[in-house]
């Protein structure tokens, strides 16, 4: 089975990896602790904004391609819903 493209996702993941990088200088600097976590809270939603869409390319995808083996269908639930809960 072949993969699907996620390479949408990465200038969004881009933008996170310098939100991490602000957190970080915000830190050091000694930055008001709620302007600190109004940052972290900002780079969780959209980490998890990334989550959904590629969640739904996943399932658009690699679930649609099973969805006539019962027993492939019930292994990919299985997967996503292991997933989920970590």
């Amino acid at each position: 089975m072949k993969h699907p493209c996620h390479t949408k996702q990465l200038p969004s993941l881009k933008r996170i990896e310098g939100q991490i990088r602000g957190i970080a200088n915000m830190i050091e600097e000694e930055n008001y602790c709620i302007d600190i976590l109004n940052q972290i809270k900002a780079v969780r939603n959209a980490i998890t904004t990334v989550e959904g869409k590629i969640l739904k390319t996943h399932m658009k995808a690699c679930v649609k391609d099973v969805l006539s083996n019962e027993e492939e269908f019930d292994k990919k639930v299985e997967e996503i819903i292991k997933t989920l809960k970590r």
